[in-house]
């Protein structure tokens, strides 16, 4: 029994020596982010406070673990120093592929709600999220995610505008949004950073995303770059395929209903806010 423990007690001790010797390494990717070695190290202690156990990240708790008397230090690297944001994105990235990559990864597309009280926080809105499934005030973030039999990780994201902010030159200015951002709808958020993987080189053989993706340039811009595609579509649209002569035509609904109930098979898409969430496939 002691040998027994001993052994499982030398594995945890491995792994956390694992785990520090790769925080130490992406901490040592993004200093070259910072111009100044006090910048770099709140970043790295900033990452240590995401990583720590306190269950809400605030910025006075982030602070609490990191030792500092308030939250300043780690405001000032998200609201003062200078440093790009894009350049960190595509190290992340870069070290998600160096891990998880596979040529037979799947690029997830999606977007999460970010719940707001005030009206300040750039791009807020009331707007649907899946978040609090309902319509409320709140920002919108665009997600990719690279999912391969390795893992899965996110490697790029992107705020929406809603049109309301993006005419408004003055709100955007106010909340530091960069000249030459527009408004561009969710699809073009998506079909913008499909564009971005596929130009770094990054392997994947498929892409998935809902409904809300599945109209638009996102398929077109697929089948150019003869990538397959899972995407979403409403009952209304209509499919037509290549065949002569076609052997398929008409709305998604009305297809669905050619098909027997045995053509079917419920799939389970994992726990949701509301239960469990099936799926017909």
């Amino acid at each position: 029994m002691i040998r027994k423990s001993w052994t499982r007690f030398a594995s945890v001790e491995t792994t956390l020596g694992l785990w520090a010797s790769s925080l130490r390494d992406v901490k040592r990717r993004i200093r070259p982010l910072f111009a100044q070695e006090r910048s770099a190290a709140n970043a790295g202690l900033f990452l240590d406070g995401l990583l720590g156990d306190e269950r809400r990240k605030t910025g006075w708790m982030r602070a609490e673990a990191a030792g500092d008397p308030g939250p300043w230090r780690q405001q000032a690297l998200l609201g003062r120093d200078r440093w790009d944001a894009d350049e960190l994105r595509d190290l992340v990235r870069d070290y998600v592929v160096e891990h998880l990559g596979d040529d037979e990864a799947v690029l997830v597309i999606d977007e999460t709600g970010f719940l707001k009280q005030g009206k300040a926080s750039c791009g807020v809105a009331r707007q649907y999220t899946g978040s609090a499934g309902k319509i409320t005030n709140c920002q919108i973030g665009v997600f990719s995610a690279y999912v391969s039999r390795h893992g899965h990780a996110f490697i790029d994201r992107a705020l929406y505008l809603p049109k309301a902010w993006s005419d408004d030159l003055a709100r955007l200015k106010a909340t530091h949004v960069p000249s030459g951002v527009g408004f561009a709808t969710k699809p073009q958020i998506a079909a913008r950073m499909i564009a971005r993987t596929i130009a770094a080189g990054v392997p994947f053989g498929w892409v998935a995303a809902d409904t809300v993706y599945g109209v638009g340039s996102v398929e077109r811009d697929l089948r150019r770059a003869g990538k397959g595609y899972v995407l979403g579509v409403d009952a209304s649209h209509i499919f037509r395929s290549w065949d002569k002569p076609r052997r398929i035509a008409g709305s998604a609904a009305n297809i669905a209903k050619t098909l027997e109930p045995s053509d079917w098979k419920r799939l389970s898409a994992g726990a949701g806010t509301k239960g469990p969430r099936l799926a017909a496939q």
